[in-house]
């Protein structure tokens, strides 16, 4: 089972991603998802947010927006982007919108290993 899952604000798919890669580069104050514009440069994953996750001591899982709301219908209530960690079958609430909106990478680690800890 997923320990951590991360939901990007933003749709899946070729076109979504190149539209959003446009977005931080030409408007990135609008750009409407925090996690993925601490965690990707402009067209791939930073490399010491990669290195990070696979160093963690649970397992972590990726959605996007669409993804996410299909799988996961009862956690729509919450403002995207966001975490969840499992406890058994249930999944609460790990890193708010709030919260991600606030971070930079360094912080970003930082905050999950004390929440991990």
């Amino acid at each position: 089972m997923t320990d951590l899952l991360f939901v990007y604000n933003a749709d899946s798919g070729f076109l979504n991603g190149a539209l959003d890669a446009f977005h931080k580069i030409l408007s990135p104050r609008t750009y409407p998802c925090s996690l993925c514009a601490v965690t990707y440069g402009n067209t791939s994953m930073r490399s010491e947010w990669k290195d990070y996750i696979q160093s963690l001591p649970v397992k972590t899982r990726f959605l996007h927006r669409d993804e996410f709301l299909a799988e996961f219908p009862q956690l729509q209530e919450y403002p995207l982007p966001a975490a969840f960690r499992a406890t058994g079958k249930e999944w609460q609430l790990f890193l708010s919108k709030t919260e991600l909106d606030s971070l930079d990478l360094p912080r970003l680690m930082e905050t999950i290993t004390a929440r991990l800890a």
